[in-house]
């Protein structure tokens, strides 16, 4: 009497696992660095945070992941630059440098706004703010 039930039990998880086999399609890519078609979308998600709004009142260290998020920027912008469109590249570098002086200052550990790390939030938002009105004066692509 016993065996009965083990035996449909190993049947459906047999049956259960046979079908967990290739059938789901292949694996996803892990994300990476947005395609320069997506930039206007992030841009426009940066520019709602409370880092980009109001840089010279937040705590520097409560902006680590919005910095971070920022950083992925320059790099599709230039990607979505290409070689004809050096007003973007050159926002781009702004961009690169103000994140480069909140990281170069470890603000990722400044408690209290003030001094260069907010100075370093001012001057990434004037440089979000520059890249996002050359992104929208150039059309997306494909």
């Amino acid at each position: 009497m016993r065996r009965f039930p083990v035996a449909v039990g190993g049947a459906l998880l047999a049956l259960v696992l046979s079908g967990c086999g290739g059938e789901a399609g292949p694996t996803p890519k892990q994300g990476g660095e947005p395609g320069p078609d997506a930039l206007p979308t992030k841009l426009d998600a940066l520019t709602v945070d409370q880092c980009y709004a109001s840089p010279r009142t937040q705590l520097p260290k409560g902006c680590e992941k919005y910095v971070t998020e920022v950083g992925n920027v320059p790099g599709a912008a230039r990607k979505r630059a290409g070689d004809d469109d050096p007003r973007l590249v050159a926002e781009a570098g702004k961009l690169e440098l103000a994140v480069g002086a909140f990281r170069g200052a470890g603000c990722t550990t400044v408690p209290d706004p003030g001094g260069p790390c907010t100075q370093a939030l001012v001057d990434i938002a004037a440089a979000l703010a520059g890249l996002k009105s050359q992104v929208a004066a150039r059309p997306t692509t494909g």
